[in-house]
């Protein structure tokens, strides 16, 4: 049976670059692998077979070359340069590249980098506005101070022999290899004649950990601070992982922020609201004055600009918005009640209509609601 053009089995054209010759591969292998797809099924393992063959050839400058010239003939007839007949190398050697994020294949040598650490700090407003310093205290893994994070007493520390070194090994199923930590060394590709009897050749030890942490001024809910090499001591003397410290702030008594802008409710009494006044507001950097025109409607947004959070990612403000809410007064004298009472006698009729404007819209809407519900 003829074999069809690698070009073809792949579905990309011949002038594909390598990364669109990977995400052909990659989009295929994973339709066809064997772990994918029923035990048995020959038609999946043949596919599987044909594309990874495909790929070996065209993704090698030099065998492509050669099958840009002389087509599947090239390698019928020995003229691949060394490389044999494609498709019966070590599938394990691009299964590895291709699907190490998803079957755990990678090529890791020697022991990893320590963990990543998060670490949540509870910040105020004022805090997160103006920047702080913090002290935070980890429980974390260290490098062990009696051997230097080596995990071995006399330093002596010797490539694995089952691994060569590499931290894995292949485990052979079926015609696929599969790539796993190696159990002689614990994926380390080190051993150790002499382990520490501090840390028993871990190379780490449990400790708390105490940093002065810098949070830069305008950080917000979620931001993360990362520091390098603050994390996990690595194994055996691998690098450290990285901490990041989350913010999470506090609710204010006063303010509500989103993003850069902060708002606030400024109470005021309706006679107020009614004649117009002058408020007194709170702001990060003390006072400001806001005029209340009259016939101000409780709701009503007053902009005070740059008077917000100064970015943490650029060099501007945000604003203040003070959001005036018509207090009702309570504890009223005789005298107040009585002067109230004269008050809403001049609304009698249909001349208080053109006082309450938003009043006579919605008995209107009632109105011709219920004619609606009635009729």
């Amino acid at each position: 049976m003829s074999k069809r053009d690698y070009y073809e089995v792949l579905g990309v054209a011949k002038t594909a670059g390598e990364d669109e010759l990977k995400k052909a591969y990659r989009r295929l292998a994973m339709k066809h692998h064997p772990d994918r797809n029923s035990a048995g099924d020959k038609d999946a393992e043949a596919a599987f077979k044909e594309c990874k063959e495909a790929y070996e050839v065209l993704s090698d400058p030099a065998k492509r070359r050669v099958y840009d010239q002389h087509g599947h003939a090239a390698f019928e007839h020995g003229m691949g340069g060394g490389g044999g007949q494609p498709g019966f190398g070590d599938v394990g050697d691009i299964f590895g590249d291709i699907f190490g994020d998803i079957f755990g294949g990678g090529r890791q040598r020697g022991p990893r980098r320590g963990a990543d650490l998060r670490f949540v700090v509870e910040l105020d407003l004022e805090e997160a506005v103006f920047g702080v310093e913090k002290q935070i205290e980890i429980p974390t893994l260290v490098a062990c101070e009696v051997c230097t994070g080596s995990g071995s007493e006399d330093g002596k520390v010797e490539t694995c022999r089952t691994c060569a070194g590499r931290g894995q090994v292949r485990m052979q199923r079926g015609i696929f290899s599969v790539q796993q930590p190696c159990p002689a060394c614990a994926g380390r590709g080190q051993t150790i004649a002499k382990p520490c009897k501090a840390c028993r050749g871990n190379g780490r030890v449990q400790r708390d950990k105490v940093l002065q942490v810098k949070i830069p001024a305008g950080v917000d809910n979620g931001d993360r601070i990362r520091l390098g090499g603050e994390g996990e001591a690595g194994p055996a003397g691998a690098p450290a992982g990285d901490l990041f410290v989350e913010v999470n702030v506090r609710e204010h008594a006063i303010f509500q922020r989103d993003g850069d802008d902060l708002y606030c409710e400024v109470p005021i009494r309706f006679s107020q609201a009614a004649l117009g006044a002058e408020l007194v507001v709170p702001t990060l950097d003390g006072e400001a004055l806001i005029k209340v025109p009259h016939e101000t409607q409780t709701g009503k947004l007053f902009r005070l600009r740059g008077k917000g959070v100064k970015s943490v990612r650029s060099h501007g403000h945000g604003d203040l918005l003070a959001r005036v809410v018509i207090e009702t007064p309570v504890h009223l004298t005789v005298r107040q009640r009585e002067l109230l009472k004269e008050f809403e006698s001049t609304f009698e009729g249909e001349e208080g209509a053109r006082h309450s404007p938003k009043s006579s819209t919605f008995l209107d809407g009632v109105k011709s609601f219920w004619d609606r519900m009635t009729s």
